[in-house]
C-alpha cells in the first residue's frame, strides 16, 4: 500500500524575499563549485545555505557545515523568513518548460509517503545508489532534521483521475512561482481541501510507486528513521520520521519527459570507421550517415523516429565519420550479463556498454574498458569531438517509462545513466520538517 498523507510544510516568506527565484536551487548533485558561489551571491537566504552549504575557512572540521545549514534553517525559521503551514495539505507542482522547440508543462503534487523497505511494499527504485552521497545526505538529515528536497515519484495513472480533484482545486488560484537558471517555470499551490485529498490518497492506496530521481535521499530517510529507531527516540509509527516528501507524478503525464543521455568514450585505440565496422558488423548492420556536426544531428534524428532500443549512434573521432547501427545479433548478452533479465539486456544502454564498449571493441581497449562522459545534448556531443575530448561520440536512445516501470518492478536496477527526467524538481519550494 502507498499510504501518502498531506503535511504542513515549510515555505519561504515571499513579503520578506522577494522574488522566489532568488532563493531556489536545484537540486544538490547538479551543482558544481562555481555554481554554488553563484547561489550564495545571489540572496542571501538562498536555500543553497541549507542544501549544499559550502565549507568555510574557519571550519574546525568537514562536518560543520552541516550545523551551518541546519543554524540557518533555525534562523530563518525564527526570523519568519520560512513560515509553515497553518494546516496540513498537499502541493501541487507544476513545472513549464521547452525542449527541442516544445513546450511542456508537468503536472503532479507533494506529500508525505510512509517509508518501506525496497522489496517490502509498493515503492521500487530503479537506479543504484554510492555510499558517499548517502553518507553526505544522512549528514544533512540529522542536522536539519528536515527534507529540503523531494523524491520523484511515478505512478500508474492511464486517465490522469489521481491529479484530476487537485488541479479542479486550484484552478482559480494563482501560484507562488520560481524560474531557474534553465528558464524552467516552477509553480506551486497549497491545497488544504480535505475531501480533494482524501480522494487523491484513495486512489494512490494500490497502486506502486517507482522512484525517478532520489534514491540517494530516499534510502538516506530510511536511514535516518532507523538510526531513531535504533536509539529508541522513534516516537511511534506516525513520528514524522516514519515519512519523506515526495513529488508524485502520473506516468502518463503529458509533460513527462525523459531525455536522452549521451556517452563521450575515451580510452580506444586509433577508432576510425573501417575499424568500427570490422570490430561491430558481425552483430549491428552500420550505415553511414556523413561526417561532421549536421551527420551527428541527422544520426540522432533517425534514432529519435526509430523509437527502439537496437538502434545505437556512433561518431568515430579520426576521420569524424557518423553512423548508425541496428542490432542483428544481441545473444552474447544472455552471457555478458546472464543475471539480469531480457528487459534489462535490450535496453539501449546496456548494448553500448555490455556488448559494444566492453566486449566488442576490446581490441581497441588502451587500458581496460573506455571510461564514458555523459552529455544530453547532440551540440554537446559535437562540442567535445571539436575539442578532441572523446574517441568515440555514442548516441544512445532513453530508456522509456515502461523499461522503468518493468525492470523496476523486478527490484532489480537498471544501468547508471539511463534515464533523466527533465526538469530537476526545485529545491526550496517547500520543506517538510522529519524532527
Amino acid at each position: 500500500m502507498a499510504q501518502v498523507f498531506p503535511f504542513r510544510g515549510l515555505r519561504y516568506d515571499v513579503a520578506q524575499v522577494g522574488d522566489l527565484s532568488d532563493v531556489t536551487c536545484p537540486p544538490y548533485d547538479v551543482i558544481d563549485a562555481a555554481f554554488q558561489t553563484q547561489l550564495y551571491e545571489k540572496h542571501p537566504c538562498n536555500v543553497i545555505r541549507l542544501e549544499l552549504n559550502r565549507d568555510e575557512p574557519a571550519d574546525d572540521s568537514p562536518d560543520q557545515k552541516y550545523t551551518r545549514a541546519a543554524d540557518f534553517l533555525a534562523k530563518w525559521t525564527k526570523l519568519g523568513v520560512l513560515q509553515q503551514e497553518a494546516e496540513d495539505a498537499l502541493y501541487v507542482y507544476h513545472q513549464v518548460f521547452d525542449w527541442e522547440g516544445e513546450s511542456y508543462t508537468r503536472r503532479g503534487f507533494l506529500a508525505r509517503i510512509r517509508l518501506e523497505r525496497f522489496g517490502e511494499g509498493k515503492v521500487y527504485p530503479h537506479e543504484q545508489t554510492m555510499s558517499g552521497p548517502k553518507a553526505d545526505r544522512l549528514k544533512l538529515l540529522q542536522a536539519t532534521k528536515t527534507n529540503l528536497s523531494p523524491i520523484f515519484g511515478l505512478f500508474p495513472d492511464d486517465d490522469g483521475a489521481v491529479q484530476r480533484p487537485l488541479e479542479t482545486d486550484i484552478s482559480r488560484r494563482p501560484p507562488v512561482e520560481a524560474i531557474d537558471h534553465l528558464g524552467v517555470r516552477h509553480r506551486l499551490w497549497a491545497v488544504t481541501n480535505h475531501a480533494a485529498i482524501e480522494q487523491v490518497r484513495k486512489l494512490l492506496w494500490d497502486r506502486p510507486v517507482f522512484i525517478a530521481d532520489g534514491h540517494h535521499r530516499y534510502e538516506t530517510a530510511i536511514n535516518y528513521r532507523d538510526s531513531l529507531a535504533a536509539a529508541g527516540t522513534l516516537a511511534g509509527p506516525d513520528a514524522p520520521a516514519n515519512f519523506v516528501m515526495m513529488h508524485f507524478v502520473g506516468m502518463s503525464d503529458p509533460g513527462l519527459v525523459i531525455l536522452p543521455t549521451h556517452r563521450l568514450a575515451k580510452g580506444l585505440q586509433g577508432l576510425d570507421f573501417p575499424r568500427l565496422k570490422e570490430l561491430l558488423g558481425g552483430h549491428f548492420e552500420l550505415e553511414v550517415v556523413g561526417k561532421g556536426t549536421a551527420a551527428a544531428h541527422e544520426t540522432w534524428d533517425l534514432i529519435d523516429a526509430d523509437g527502439g532500443q537496437g538502434v545505437l549512434g556512433f561518431g568515430t573521432q579520426p576521420d569524424k565519420t557518423w553512423c548508425l547501427a541496428r542490432l542483428t545479433d544481441g545473444s552474447p548478452m544472455a552471457t555478458l550479463a546472464a543475471e539480469q533479465s531480457d528487459d534489462w539486456r535490450g535496453l539501449g544502454v546496456s548494448l553500448l556498454h555490455k556488448l559494444v564498449l566492453e566486449h566488442l571493441l576490446q581490441p581497441a581497449h588502451i587500458s581496460g574498458a573506455p571510461k564514458c562522459t555523459y552529455v544530453h545534448l547532440v551540440g554537446e556531443v559535437t562540442a567535445a569531438q571539436a575539442a578532441g575530448e572523446c574517441d568515440l561520440a555514442c548516441l544512445v536512445p532513453p530508456a522509456q517509462i515502461e523499461h522503468v516501470e518493468k525492470i523496476a518492478a523486478r527490484l532489480e536496477k537498471m544501468p547508471p545513466k539511463s534515464t533523466y527526467f527533465y526538469p530537476k524538481l526545485q529545491t526550496g519550494m517547500v520543506f517538510n520538517p522529519v524532527g
